[in-house]
């Protein structure tokens, strides 16, 4: 009876080492866990580096913050440059950084960059811009109106002039080269058109590298064909406010159906949208690749 006995208290001595060795390490996975997410969030006083408060691309954010209840977070606001700033003097010195990003735009050729898996789908699919002029614009500049219109190019087309930028030339110079070197694609969108005599112009743009890009390429193919070009740097909304009351002719820069939306719906009818002149376009928060974090929902 004795052995038995003693064979039974061991037995029950070893079931119970099993299950709470079992349960400390579920305890340590769940620990390793959330150290790992408390990590990054401390790493990076958890914030988040967006741009201008009125472009989509924040209020995407802030939906994304209440979304995936990062009640811990902030979005700080500021600009483009001020966004890249901060992420090229992090990337220089290995250091984890979360920013506001888009494709296309310069960085992601420059920097070994990702974006943060969406699951709940809050940034959206993949967005076009558009070409949006005022009402009336036809009637009034109807070459413009048809450059406009036949506008249209590529990612990488955008790309190029964005790094030449980031690179040392002005807007300005990035633009001439670019055209001058695509002289057979400009000529696709200045089909039909006949040069001006100083005939104004005035078109609106937000200070994203792509737009900058972007918008100063049309103005240098206004200014060959003679008119006499005005671009004015505003933010998103007064963008969309000036195309809708016609205190500008146009702007190349309408984000949509996403970022863009709010305008869009609020102006409806106060414009005519031209369709896209560049497709594939992409939002998100964007991190260094060397940063061990995968989706929005690891800042939880």
């Amino acid at each position: 009876m004795k052995k038995w006995a003693l064979m039974l208290f061991v037995l029950a001595l070893s079931v119970g080492l099993v299950a709470c060795n079992s349960d400390k390490a579920s305890n340590e996975g769940n620990d390793s866990d959330s150290s790992k997410e408390a990590a990054i969030g401390e790493s990076v006083d958890y914030e988040i580096v967006g741009i201008d408060p009125g472009a989509g691309l924040m209020k995407a954010t802030g939906t994304a913050i209440d979304e995936y209840e990062l009640t811990d977070w902030k979005l700080i606001e500021g600009s483009g440059a001020a966004m890249t700033a901060a992420l090229k003097k992090a990337y220089d010195k290995e250091e984890p950084i979360i920013v506001t990003g888009w494709t296309p735009h310069w960085m992601f050729s420059k920097f070994d960059l990702k974006y943060l898996e969406d699951p709940k789908g809050v940034y959206g699919d993949a967005e076009s811009i558009h070409s949006i002029a005022r009402n009336g614009l036809q009637e009034d500049l109807p070459g413009a109106y048809q450059v406009l219109d036949q506008f249209n190019w590529t990612s990488e087309d955008m790309g190029s002039v964005m790094v030449m930028i980031e690179d040392g030339d002005s807007p300005e110079e990035a633009a001439a080269t670019w055209v001058e070197e695509n002289a057979d694609q400009v000529a696709t969108w200045t089909e039909g058109v006949n040069k001006v005599d100083g005939e104004e112009i005035t078109i609106g743009y937000v200070a994203w590298a792509s737009e900058i890009a972007s918008t100063n390429v049309i103005g240098k193919v206004f200014e060959d064909l003679g008119y006499d070009v005005t671009l004015r740097q505003v933010e998103a909304g007064p963008m969309w406010t000036g195309v809708a009351d016609g205190s500008l002719d146009a702007h190349i820069a309408g984000w949509l159906p996403a970022t863009h939306a709010d305008y869009y719906n609020e102006f409806e009818g106060d414009f005519e949208d031209l369709g896209a002149n560049l497709e594939g376009t992409k939002i998100g928060l964007v991190v260094p690749a060397y940063m061990d974090v995968k989706s929005i929902e690891d800042l939880k």
